[in-house]
């Protein structure tokens, strides 16, 4: 089975042909294509090549799922003795997209 380590919205994902993955939100409506460049290594059953930064020439593309929004999480902020309290929540926006193939 071939991997691939790609990064995306400054974090890194090992990823396989068909994985479905959660990655932070890109300017693409859902059923397009995009194209990572940005692949750090290859990891075939025999093979391994890893860039330096990156592989030179490799790409993976991934058809976009759907765009949508994280569960709220709930941020408190709190003073104590002096009645300070403020609560504010925050949904962070993704982008789920399937993993297609995997080229180098």
């Amino acid at each position: 089975m071939k991997h691939a380590i790609i990064e995306t919205g400054g974090k890194q994902y090992r990823v396989a042909e068909g994985d479905i993955i959660y990655i932070e939100k890109l300017n693409a409506e859902s059923g397009e294509t995009v194209t990572f460049d940005k692949v750090l290594a290859v990891i075939d059953d025999n093979n391994y090549v890893f860039g330096t930064p990156t592989v030179e020439g490799a790409t993976v593309t991934a058809n976009v799922v759907k765009n949508g929004k994280a569960k709220k999480i709930r941020v408190f902020k709190m003073k104590p003795k002096k009645g300070y309290r403020r609560t504010m929540g925050h949904r962070q926006p993704y982008t789920q997209v399937q993993i297609g193939t995997i080229n180098v």
